[in-house]
């Protein structure tokens, strides 16, 4: 019996966009009109950890009431022929919510909480987080978000998923944030690239890939279409 094709998909927020949730930072610099830096970083913790949690709890609240879209559904489809991967830069659950059995998440998950003493205790956690609730051994708990200037523990994971792609798919993200934007470099020439965007910044040197192929559409558009020719073939 023959080896399944493997797929890799790189997504970003504008996969998650068309389900209602908020591109992670807009045009001004802010995001949910908060300056990145006071709710993402590390120093934004240490200063004002209330407000951090706060902001969590809201984006963990709105993740309940919104669903996997048409891109997410599509996604499931490719299982059923190939061997899926999912690299997503989103920290929202849709992707599992659709259907998707393999989904690496680079910048953590909402959906997560870890100690402040003890990084390696992770717990499931779907209502609010508040000062006071600690982890077995006493720490404060924080979102299990990789905030700016924190390492990014899975990326060597990822690297090692898209050199064995056979077919990799970019979705909805710039290729312009790092260390995500470097997973590109780590495609074999023989892969068959598939970039999925409304308005593509390719600055990462398109010559580079020669196996590349813009789609340029809206996760809701261009993937359902891009689904049916791989199954197709």
């Amino acid at each position: 019996m023959l080896d399944m094709q493997k797929i890799v998909v790189l997504t970003g927020a504008g996969m998650s966009a068309e389900s209602g949730i908020s591109t992670f930072r807009d045009t001004n610099g802010l995001w949910e009109n908060h300056r990145v830096e006071d709710v993402a970083s590390p120093e934004g913790w240490l200063r004002n950890p209330e407000l951090v949690l706060n902001f969590y709890n809201i984006r963990r609240r709105q993740l309940k009431e919104v669903e996997p879209n048409t891109a997410h559904l599509s996604l499931v489809r490719l299982e059923k022929k190939f061997d899926l991967q999912i690299i997503t830069q989103n920290v929202d659950n849709l992707h599992e919510r659709a259907g998707s059995s393999k989904v690496l998440h680079l910048h953590g998950e909402l959906t997560k909480v870890r100690s402040t003493g003890d990084p390696r205790l992770i717990y499931e956690w779907d209502h609010d987080l508040n000062l006071g609730d600690k982890c077995q051994k006493g720490f404060q708990l924080r979102p299990h978000i990789v905030w700016f200037s924190e390492e990014v523990p899975n990326i060597s994971i990822a690297a090692k998923y898209c050199n064995d792609a056979d077919i990799l798919i970019i979705i909805g993200t710039s290729m312009q944030v790092y260390p995500a934007a470097s997973l590109l470099a780590y495609s074999r020439l023989d892969s068959k690239i598939y970039f999925v965007d409304p308005s593509p910044n390719l600055s990462f040197g398109v010559h580079n890939f020669p196996n590349l192929e813009v789609i340029r559409a809206t996760a809701g558009e261009g993937v359902p279409m891009l689904v049916e020719t791989l199954l197709k073939h």
